[in-house]
This record gives C-alpha cells, sequence and structure tokens, in this order.
C-alpha cells in the first residue's frame, strides 16, 4: 500500500501578522492511498467547481481565509499527475464535511462516499448554527454516501468504526462539528497514520502543556458545535501522542509543518 500526502488548498488568513497571532498559511492535507482494489482518498479539499466559482464558498470565508483555488492543488489534478484517472477513487473518507474537505466530491461521483451519520445529518439537514460552514452545492451531484454509526470496536483506546477493512477506521472526534471523525489507515511499516481533521489547527498542541497561537485558540473555540468535546478530544489526542508517537503518527488538516514533514 502506498501513501501520498496532498495539499488541496493553501489558505493565507488575514490577520497572521507574522505568524504571532495565526500561522502564516494553512494548508488542506489530504491522504490518497494506493489500495489493490482502488484508490481511498481521506478529505478532498477545495475542488474543481470550487476554483471556477469561488463566490459558492461564501464571500466572508473567501475574504477571510483567503483560499489560493489553485487549479493544479486540487484532488484530481494530483491524482491525474500521479497517472490515475477520476473512476481509480473508489472510495472518500472524509473527517467532516466542512466546505474546505469536501469541496472535491463532485470531482469524484463514482467513490463511495464514507462519513459519520451524525455528520451527514448535520450536512444534509443543518441548525441556523452549523448552516454557514456547510456547502450543499459541493454534493449537489448526489454522492454515493455510506452512512456510518458509531461502534465500539476499540483502538489504542478510542471507540472506532472499521470502514474500509482493517486498514482503515474512522476514529470519533467529536467537537469541531456534530459528527467530526479521525480518519487511520495502517502505514506499510504496520504502524498507523491518524488524519486528525480539524480536532486540532497547529502542531503545538500535540504537545503537554499545548501551545497555540491565539488567532487559532480563538477560531476553534468559536467553530466549534462543542467545545467541551473538542477539548476532552484534544486531550485524549496528546495521550495518544505520548504514549504512542512511534505507532500513531498524528497530523492535522491544516498545520503546514506537519504535511511537510510527512512528504
Amino acid at each position: 500500500m502506498t501513501l501520498h500526502h496532498l495539499n488541496c488548498g493553501t489558505m493565507r488568513p488575514v490577520g497572521s501578522f507574522g505568524g504571532r497571532i495565526a500561522p502564516e498559511h494553512l494548508v488542506a492535507h489530504c491522504l490518497l492511498v494506493e489500495r489493490p482494489d482502488g484508490l481511498l482518498l481521506v478529505d478532498t479539499g477545495f475542488g474543481t467547481a470550487d476554483v471556477l466559482d469561488p463566490s459558492r464558498l461564501g464571500r466572508p470565508f473567501v475574504a477571510g481565509v483567503r483560499p489560493a483555488l489553485d487549479p493544479a492543488e486540487t484532488a484530481l489534478a494530483q491524482v491525474r499527475a500521479l497517472g490515475y484517472a477520476a473512476g481509480d477513487v473508489t472510495d472518500v473518507a472524509v473527517t467532516h464535511l466542512d466546505l474546505d474537505h469536501a469541496g472535491g466530491l463532485a470531482d469524484f461521483p463514482a467513490a463511495r462516499v464514507h462519513v459519520l451519520g451524525d455528520e451527514l445529518e448535520a450536512a444534509l439537514h443543518p441548525t441556523l448554527r452549523e448552516r454557514a460552514r456547510y456547502v450543499a452545492a459541493q454534493w449537489a451531484h448526489g454522492p454515493r454516501w455510506e452512512r456510518h454509526a458509531v461502534a465500539g470496536e476499540e483502538w489504542f483506546g478510542f471507540g472506532a468504526v472499521t470502514a474500509l477493512g482493517d486498514d482503515v477506521l474512522l476514529v470519533p472526534l467529536r467537537g469541531h462539528t456534530r459528527g467530526h471523525c479521525g480518519v487511520a489507515v495502517r502505514r506499510p511499516d504496520g504502524g498507523w497514520l491518524l488524519h486528525a481533521g480539524d480536532s486540532y489547527f497547529h502542531t503545538d498542541e500535540k504537545q503537554t502543556p499545548p501551545h497555540v497561537p491565539a488567532g487559532l485558540a480563538v477560531f476553534q473555540r468559536v467553530m466549534g458545535v462543542d467545545d467541551l468535546q473538542r477539548r476532552h478530544n484534544q486531550e485524549r489526542l496528546r495521550e495518544l501522542h505520548a504514549a504512542h508517537a512511534d505507532d500513531v503518527t498524528i497530523f492535522s488538516a491544516h498545520d503546514a509543518s506537519e504535511l511537510a514533514a510527512l512528504t
């Protein structure tokens, strides 16, 4: 099994002040897994339609986050650059369906899209507070949703759902969104990668004690639908990192330094 770490969306938020308040740039870290029965994509970043029509992302997001929306950064372009076609992506596992994670779903219309049931419910039937974070146009093509319930299977102390066999797990990490999860993928050496999505945003949040730029700390509190659960799951990730760093490599969706270390 071959793994590729992709950046499917560079973002340069306003107000970083040289990295003191927030990082000068963020990434949309996606994972492409070459498997015998097809390609698996973990998250999709921004898609082709987002690049062609940024207005669908909403003016506040575009103005505040300032996504590059480079056609070459879409997952589809990078899959093709590796010699594959869109149809070779048989499965997409999403950490959640925020607009910077689900934009590329329409680029892989034949793929099964694996998502926790609570997250799919939030995206399809959002509350007033949730409405701004989801862009229904990103799944207007009618994805092949694979809705997963939370099971009792244990993985390093976490309850986990086996989504695509023994090599890929959906690990519930609620808080940022209603059905947010991490996606654990077995490494070729037998260890694991854990794509932690937006459970945290800065690599130093894995340390004890954690450190995060002030702007990111505020952003995470504001965006979290359940801040107590979000902070609880961050603590669980810190414990996992402290005890099992050799076995499990944890990375977030947006920290550029973690992406650089893995590519």
